[in-house]
């Protein structure tokens, strides 16, 4: 196609349009800040999102959550005689953090292949069960060694679910549906780690003992007895992807329909290219995604403070002045906040259309606990309250991976490929990282970890604004190859694709 040169007429594009995610988009404002649904949602569309939330949303949030649940439960049952049980100290309980995300890690790269030729809706049931099965084995554990192993082999069975229920959320929602719908299913994380420190208080006051069982050994049977039957559900009610659909709540005609509103979207869902696709490599690799967004997802997987190290329960116990109940009881303040924080990152993002504003909202408020933390000489109350911050931290993820999924929408295998590649750096950093920033030997104080993570959560508010840059620049590319006449593969290759009549239309 012949390229013809663009003029811009002088001072046409105001500069705040830089901030208008949506302006060379086809969609137009129409969302209520009170309604669930977009104001030209048919009624059809409606009752295929209700059924969508149900099978996706709802379902991927009970699973997150008994996930989540084992997470958060080795830092509750090294505060709860784990640590004296096993004789464990010094960094061994950052080791055993570390591992888990050593085998989450290795075991993610297949997948970057997989997800467009396998079904989502068998795999990934198959996965939860194996992960009940692994924590289960965790109750039998009698070495350090012994629970490192078991950690790995849970981080292996993990591996698949994070970026796989990304990857089926952008499969079946439009931009401005995701990201809430990957709010709710991040809620599944923060009600682990909120019912994790209560139900590890509850067992250990009625179960510790009990069979000759120490009470944190109880709580690996109670993760296995709620993961397995889940894993099993799911089977029956995860529906995959919309070109490999099976499930109990939708029918054919559904998944027609959300067929149309994905392309409609420009959302590609069946792939052509095969498994190892060299050309598909030289793509990826060629291409500013994969650089801009990794990079990003480091930073976001080391904003964090408290929330991933155990700190704040550490902390709790360094003040030997609450029982080992009432500390498990107290870790479920700062995820109970992160599910309100999750409602104002996540529902904001898709309401105001400003996902660029809300992911840097929500790292200035981490930033802001951060700041104090690392001060630490601080009165009793300012640290309580930047505890009760650092869940700010993670309640931008869905937000962060649901305008990934849109950045990639035109092509599903290079989708899958950049979205795997992205989050396997990210939580591949958390392998050696921690050990360098955040060992247990500086509890509880972690002057190294909170500078650390102050300084990314501020860079990562000044990267998202470069990511807007680049995704901004995409989204005008494929605008003028829609208006030539160009797929909008084209255009995601880079192709300038220009013509000198509709000047006057670009901006």
């Amino acid at each position: 196609m012949a390229s013809a040169q663009i003029t811009e007429k002088p001072g046409h594009r105001p500069w705040y349009k830089f901030f208008d995610e949506y302006e060379y988009r086809d969609q137009k404002k129409q969302r209520v800040l009170t309604h669930w649904f977009d104001k030209n949602d048919t009624p059809d569309d409606r009752r295929l999102l209700c059924k969508l939330d149900v099978a996706i949303s709802l379902f991927s949030l009970v699973s997150y959550w008994v996930k989540s649940l084992d997470q958060n439960n080795i830092n509750n049952a090294y505060v709860s005689n784990m640590k004296e049980d096993l004789h464990l100290g010094g960094n061994d309980l950052v080791h055993l953090q570390v591992m888990y995300n050593v085998g989450c890690t290795v075991f993610q790269l297949p997948f970057m292949y997989l997800f467009p030729h396998v079904r989502m809706e068998i795999l990934m049931p198959a996965m939860d069960i194996l992960w009940g099965i692994f924590t289960l084995a965790q109750y039998k554990v009698q070495s350090q060694a012994q629970l490192m192993a078991l950690r790995f082999l849970v981080g292996s069975a993990e591996a698949v679910f994070f970026p796989g229920v990304h990857y089926v959320l952008g499969s079946w929602f439009k931009a401005d549906e995701i990201n809430r719908r990957g709010g709710i299913f991040y809620i599944g994380l923060y009600l682990g780690s909120l019912t994790a420190g209560l139900l590890q208080s509850s067992v250990y006051t009625h179960l510790d003992g009990v069979n000759g069982l120490a009470g944190w050994r109880w709580m690996f049977i109670i993760d296995a007895v709620i993961t397995i039957p889940v894993g099993i559900a799911g089977f029956f009610l995860w529906p995959g992807t919309p070109d490999k659909c099976h499930s109990l709540i939708l029918s054919e005609a559904d998944v027609a329909a959300a067929k149309r509103r994905m392309a409609a979207n420009g959302t590609r869902l069946e792939s052509h290219t095969a498994k190892f696709d060299r050309k598909l490599l030289k793509r990826v690799f060629t291409s500013w995604h994969v650089y801009v967004l990794s990079f990003w997802d480091i930073l976001f997987w080391n904003s964090s403070g408290s929330s991933s190290s155990g700190a704040f329960s550490l902390w709790l116990k360094s003040l030997d002045k609450y029982s080992i109940a009432k500390i498990d009881n107290f870790t479920a303040l700062p995820p109970a906040l992160g599910i309100f924080y999750l409602f104002i990152i996540c529902g904001g993002s898709d309401f105001f259309r400003a996902r660029w504003f809300f992911v840097c909202l929500s790292q200035s408020m981490n930033f802001m606990g951060l700041v104090i933390l690392a001060t630490w000489n601080v009165p009793f109350g300012a640290k309580w309250y930047a505890f009760s911050l650092q869940y700010f931290s993670s309640a931008m993820s869905s937000v962060l991976y649901g305008w990934a999924n849109d950045m990639l929408r035109h092509e599903v295998a290079y989708r899958s490929v950049v979205l795997i590649i992205m989050n396997t750096l990210a939580q591949g950093s958390q392998v050696f990282i921690p050990l360098l920033v955040w060992p247990t030997v500086d509890a509880p104080t972690y002057h190294k970890g909170y500078i650390y993570a102050s300084c990314i959560s501020s860079s990562m508010v000044l990267w998202t604004l470069v990511v807007l840059w680049f995704y901004k620049r995409q989204e005008k590319r494929d605008y003028m190859a829609r208006l030539a006449g160009a797929p909008a593969e084209v255009a995601e290759k880079g192709v300038h694709v220009s013509v000198e009549s509709l000047s006057s239309d670009v901006d």
